[in-house]
């Protein structure tokens, strides 16, 4: 069984999308540091989650994943407080009950979180793919839209997976 490694925002939930969304109407600079801090640590994400779509039945893509038995599945997602991987690990839960879920603080590569050599990682952000691949990993980065190609092989749908590994 290989590892599998699933983001969570943009890939499973479009909370990048909603989230930068309302930063626009808020007026805040994505390029303030500070600010996008101060905005996502006190962003209330059980909210925010209750509101923000689905991406391509995400979740039902993933037991269809875990039914192959082909992977050992795991959610690493970064979050900013204790109450967004708090409020994360409740919204996922009420989907799916038997994967494993690893909060990393944002300041931490999710490479120092779990031994990424030979596991997958299914992303969108290409920064993380990068170092998933430096340290040894198979990235998979995640879009919608598939002609944005970053150097990686790109899925639209997760369970797109199963095909591509052996």
């Amino acid at each position: 069984m290989k590892n599998l490694y699933i983001d969570f925002d943009g890939v499973i939930v479009d909370t990048i999308r909603v989230t930068y969304d309302m930063l626009n109407r808020l007026g805040v600079d994505s390029n303030d540091f500070d600010k996008m801090s101060e905005f996502y640590y006190n962003l209330n994400w059980k909210q925010l989650l209750s509101l923000t779509p689905i991406i391509n039945d995400g979740f039902n893509a993933i037991k269809k994943i875990n039914e192959t038995k082909k992977f050992n599945i795991s959610i690493l997602t970064h979050v900013n407080s204790l109450d967004e991987a708090v409020a994360k690990v409740n919204f996922i839960r009420k989907y799916c009950k038997s994967v494993t879920i690893i909060p990393v603080p944002r300041e931490i590569s999710k490479t120092k979180m779990i031994d990424s050599k030979g596991a997958i990682l299914i992303d969108d952000y290409s920064g993380n793919l990068k170092e998933w691949e430096q340290s040894g990993g198979i990235s998979i980065q995640f879009s919608t839209d598939l002609s944005k190609n970053k150097g990686f092989k790109v899925i639209d749908r997760l369970d797109k997976v199963i095909e591509m590994i052996e």
